[in-house]
């Protein structure tokens, strides 16, 4: 029989360690997120429904988006055991310069929307996690802007190529003057894809105040307080807008571009020149044709082509035939981690992220994208660790099964 006795204040001492309160809210809730998809969570409960759908939501039925992230989910990872992985190297060179974990922010567009501290917040969390920061065509943050904000942080430019060639060159220019040293030359876009939640939400640049947007607004006043006291939205790089966003973009977007543009612009380009939206091999060598300096497997986040290919299914077929020519860079579907070890295991040499970005700084701004690459960084540390891989160059195809 056990005998049974009242315990002392002794023996409970050890046991009873009070966790301090954290009284900031915001700090609070981020530290309580531990997935992106809890940044998510936390997003959508902070932000007005247009403004989320945006980020969140896809091309007509989102499939492109949703494959894609099962195909993340259905892989198999193979751990090799009894390797001293007690220290590790996260580090990968990405067009001929290093960067601390093999991820970068991706291009957004009208991200200020999302949150006011916008592009400034994600190029200084980039800084310092020693990773790069891309600013989008469609950024609510000038190139000068950007350049101040992180003057140290490595900066891509992403070029969606206008109807108006010269105003398009004067934006790569001016990236080239301030210090940019990528140009991402986004290819998928020769109109606007169906995306039916801005559509149904009846999305505008600047946000219209209906009465369907002033109900919404009631549970987010902290949204509307910061979106009403700061510079109003304007663009990186032209005018303000008044109107939808599927009209600004069919206005611009330019259906002409083709392959001899493509080169043109690659002549005027000083830097590295990537290549954004490569959807199958034949086009992946094609461009590398080019002597472009790499390419991004992309279907633009499931945004523009509903049921368009996969990016990581893609990924090791088109390694195999333009991998030792260019850099072969993922993004579309990447919410972990895992995710990102995942395709550079099956021969990436860097991804992208864009919604991951989006969800932290909607959750809780710089702070946010903070807490959102420590996320990132910690799982990607974890997965390599249990993988028995040293370093991103001891991941290999071997390591994982993509059914």
């Amino acid at each position: 029989m056990v005998e049974r006795r009242l315990p002392s204040p002794k023996d409970l001492a050890p046991l009873m360690r009070l966790k301090r309160p954290e009284l900031n809210p915001k700090k609070r809730r981020l530290t309580n997120a531990l997935t992106v998809e809890d940044l998510r969570r936390i997003a959508k409960r902070r932000t007005p429904r247009a403004a989320f759908d945006y980020t969140d939501g896809a091309a007509e039925e989102e499939s492109s988006l949703s494959r894609a992230r099962q195909a993340f989910r259905d892989v198999t990872l193979h751990p090799r055991i009894l390797r001293d992985v007690s220290s590790i190297d996260t580090s990968v060179q990405v067009l001929g310069k290093k960067s601390a974990w093999p991820f970068g922010i991706a291009p957004t567009g009208f991200t200020r929307m999302m949150h006011t501290e916008g592009e400034v917040a994600g190029v200084r969390a980039a800084g310092r996690a020693g990773i790069p920061f891309s600013l989008s065509t469609m950024g609510t943050t000038s190139i000068e802007d950007v350049r101040a904000a992180g003057p140290d942080t490595r900066k891509w430019f992403q070029l969606y190529m206008w109807k108006d060639r010269d105003r398009s060159m004067n934006l790569v220019q001016r990236a080239a003057d301030n210090g940019f040293d990528t140009l991402l030359v986004t290819v998928d876009v020769p109109v606007a894809g169906a995306r039916l939640r801005d559509t149904r939400n009846g999305l505008t640049i600047p946000p219209t105040l209906t009465p369907k947007t002033i109900v919404d607004a009631i549970p987010r006043p902290w949204w509307w307080f910061d979106f009403l006291t700061t510079e109003p939205l304007s663009f990186a790089t032209l005018d303000r807008w008044s109107g939808t966003v599927a009209e600004l973009l069919d206005v611009m977007f330019d259906p002409t571009v083709d392959f001899d543009d493509l080169a043109w612009i690659k002549d005027q380009w000083p830097g590295s020149l990537v290549v954004k939206g490569i959807q199958n091999v034949e086009d992946a060598k094609k461009v590398a044709s080019l002597g472009v300096d790499g390419i991004i497997l992309s279907n633009h986040g499931g945004r523009q082509l509903d049921r368009a290919p996969i990016p990581l299914r893609l990924l090791p077929e088109v390694v195999r035939e333009v991998g030792n020519d260019l850099d072969v860079m993922v993004d579309t579907g990447i919410m972990s981690g895992t995710d990102i070890v995942t395709a550079m295991a099956l021969g990436a040499k860097f991804t992208l992220v864009g919604r991951a970005y989006l969800y932290g700084l909607m959750a809780g701004g710089e702070a946010g994208v903070d807490r959102m690459i420590e996320i990132l960084t910690s799982q990607i540390a974890r997965t390599m660790k249990l993988l028995g891989a040293r370093s991103i160059e001891e991941l290999e195809p071997s390591m994982v099964t993509l059914p």
